[in-house]
């Protein structure tokens, strides 16, 4: 398979095409219908803690505009990747049931499946409840039987026409940010809230993995890492700090998952976390594993930063997206082939990769000339991924809406889909057309494909 950037997108028959949302960062109605506080509303709730002081209590009003959003998922994908909220479903963890909430998702679930949409339901992403983590959150050992009696429930509820599952969004971003030095939620610090969360977060995934498959063996199950190829700093990095930060950052999920270990650079930080049988539990075949990528990092050394290191500053030669954030694709076709060279044959789905620029309106459209560049240049190393052996049988762009970017307020903008945070009104981005049309490309035969 040979692919041109500039041409025609076309993969292997099969691929899987989907975009992919949060339920904190698009829902809102944070206080609506019986649904309970997460550590995400109280922490953006709390003074200094997110940019301008802003929350995802309104985000993208999705909760209020399902049926128009439902539209616009069927006018772009066939598969459509959301995250449940957990205190929607179980307002303080683990106890009553809330209709409403189990409602909204039956809404969301049936209104995918009615336009021709596959839905796949992210169990986790970030939003903790408040009531959980008053009795020790991820830091506690607790925290996997918590997370086991929300995926069963879960399971229960929407299995029968749910049959893709991705257990946990990306928890080295979590823990690292969460736990590590504190600038998203829960916002603690240090290097044992960190190690302590990683290893139950890690736990969690293999334990929930084995549930799922016990209730359904039909289900497809998998869960979504971050991979971040990491390069030594210009301003002080050297090839510890690099071991350091891609063990923080990658390594300390995937090694586990794979191996049942943890890398070197950080073992000793979980040796007073982990029980005699833990390895086996870590060590999972999971179905497929979600691979989210936006860029490289940079690794220095900093006394001050967690285990004595930090990120740095990258060559001056690579584009840069809006927020800066180094734009270089051939990093990402590395780090691709290095999964395989590393833990061998295993199934990827490409589950988040986009772009963050500061979208403007003008006459009514968003010309995002260079989204579109961002994609055709990452979908290329994909494919590339690909014809070099890697199995990779999907991707979801990052994201169908503008919305909520955690403690960043909303400054960032990594939508197809314009959203004015005033009114909520969806325009669709000239990326949106884009992609809509790159997918639907790739439903054409063989014999069309070839011709094109």
């Amino acid at each position: 398979m040979t692919i041109d950037s500039s041409g025609p997108i076309l993969f292997p028959q099969g691929f899987l095409w989907g975009a992919a949302t949060a339920a904190y960062q698009i829902e809102g109605a944070a206080a609506e219908d019986g649904r309970g506080p997460s550590i995400w509303d109280v922490f953006s709730h709390t003074p200094g803690k997110t940019r301008n002081g802003e929350t995802g209590d309104r985000a993208c009003d999705h909760y209020h505009r399902l049926e128009e959003d439902l539209d616009l998922i069927a006018g772009l994908v066939p598969h459509y990747r959301f995250s449940v909220s957990w205190t929607r479903i179980l307002p303080d963890g683990t106890g009553v049931i809330n209709q409403k909430g189990v409602d909204f998702y039956n809404r969301l679930i049936d209104g995918l499946i009615a336009r021709g949409v596959t839905p796949w339901v992210t169990m986790y992403h970030w939003d903790l409840p408040q009531a959980l983590h008053d009795k020790g959150g991820w830091t506690s050992r607790e925290s996997v039987a918590w997370f086991d009696h929300y995926a069963q429930t879960l399971l229960k509820l929407f299995s029968d026409r749910v049959k893709n599952w991705i257990i946990i969004n990306e928890p080295s971003t979590q823990t690292f940010l969460g736990y590590g030095i504190g600038v998203h939620a829960p916002g603690l610090r240090g290097e044992a809230d960190y190690a302590a969360a990683t290893h139950h977060m890690n736990l969690a995934i293999g334990s929930a993995y084995r549930l799922a498959k016990a209730y359904d063996r039909g289900l497809n199950v998998g869960s979504s890492y971050v991979l971040m190829p990491v390069f030594a700093a210009e301003d002080g990095g050297d090839s510890g700090s690099v071991a350091i930060l891609d063990a923080l950052w990658n390594r300390n999920h995937y090694d586990p998952l794979f191996t049942g270990t943890y890398p070197e650079a950080t073992r000793a930080a979980f040796a007073p976390f982990i029980l005699e049988g833990d390895a086996e539990k870590l060590n999972t075949a999971l179905d497929f594993v979600g691979i989210q990528h936006y860029s490289p990092a940079y690794a220095r050394r900093d006394e001050n930063g967690l285990f004595g290191i930090n990120f740095g500053q990258g060559p001056d030669t690579f584009e840069k997206t809006d927020i800066g954030w180094p734009i270089d694709p051939p990093a990402f076709h590395g780090a691709l082939m290095d999964q395989v060279a590393r833990y061998g044959d295993h199934r990827m789905i490409i589950t988040e990769n986009g772009i963050a620029l500061f979208d403007r309106m003008e006459a009514g459209k968003v010309n995002d000339t260079r989204r579109i560049g961002y994609y055709r240049q990452y979908l290329a190393q994909v494919h590339r991924a690909i014809a070099d052996g890697a199995r990779i049988d999907g991707y979801f762009v990052w994201s169908l809406l503008d919305n909520y970017e955690w403690s960043e307020g909303y400054s960032m903008r990594f939508g197809l889909v314009y959203v004015d945070y005033e009114t909520c009104i969806r325009t669709a981005k000239d990326s949106y057309r884009w992609y809509a049309q790159t997918v639907r490309n790739n439903g054409l035969t063989q014999t069309q494909k070839d011709a094109a």
